[in-house]
């Protein structure tokens, strides 16, 4: 589905009493595009500011120019900044009946890494996923290190929180959605000749998996098969390679 297709219905990340800086040029750039995202002040090197202007307009904000050291002090000193850094209010989310209709969408049953989340909302985005669903208990909030993982992603790709996950996969089954659930220990391999013409990927949190209940809604469990010496692999990779399999023509 298109960029910002879905329009805001509710919000439903909370407000902390802490600003949110949205940082890194990928980002940055994702979010001064979006306009359902409150922009409130840019800080932002010289050179950084020349390498926006040359990927799109920056107006409408006040800027200020700092040093890369001032945002280090900012940030942290872990913070993979770029030289740029966005102050902005949390986005709105929407409500599942947003993506009546989905073909492609990837649900987190209680994943609460930023950085895995991140980078699932990333795949998810440059797989042409129509949406990406957490559950609104132990999920991460948005932060600066989730949005720099989503690497623009975040402001791409429509992100929604529900509060039972299993009723919600309960609705994307009748609205004709097949609800394909990810488990190490289900019977049948993941095979990149399934054909689904409207698909929900469900993947569990590392070493819990996934909850009971969601399995038991699932219309179909399938693990991941490893050759290898390791068996078993980081969340978000495992979600490359499902939405991979899916995509294989």
């Amino acid at each position: 589905m298109s960029k910002n297709k879905f329009p805001p219905k509710r919000r439903v990340a909370k407000k902390d009493d802490e600003p949110l800086y949205i940082y890194g040029l990928h980002s940055v750039r994702a979010a001064l595009d979006n306009p359902q995202r409150k922009k409130l002040c840019l800080l932002v090197t010289p050179n950084a500011l020349s390498r926006l202007n040359e990927s799109g307009a920056v107006a409408g904000i006040k800027i200020e120019q700092v040093t890369p050291r001032e945002l280090d002090r900012l940030l942290g000193s872990e913070a993979v900044h770029q030289g740029v850094a966005l102050q902005v209010e949390a986005i709105e989310r929407l409500e599942l009946g947003a993506i009546r209709g989905a073909k492609l969408v990837v649900v987190l049953d209680q994943i609460t890494d930023p950085h895995n989340v991140g980078a699932i909302l990333r795949t998810a985005c440059a797989f042409g996923a129509d949406a990406v669903i957490s559950t609104a208990r132990y999920a991460p909030r948005e932060t600066g290190v989730l949005a720099k993982s989503a690497s623009g992603a975040l402001d791409l790709i429509a992100f929604i929180e529900v509060n039972n996950l299993a009723k919600s996969l309960e609705i994307l089954k009748s609205d004709g959605m097949n609800i394909l659930g990810f488990d190490s220990e289900a019977s049948e391999p993941l095979t990149p000749n399934l054909q689904f013409d409207r698909v929900a990927i469900v993947l569990g949190s590392e070493g819990k998996g996934l909850r009971q209940r969601t399995k038991e809604v699932c219309n179909k469990m399938v693990r991941l098969d490893m050759i290898g010496e390791i068996k078993s692999l980081n969340v978000s990779n495992a979600a490359a390679i499902a939405l991979y399999a899916l995509s294989a023509k």
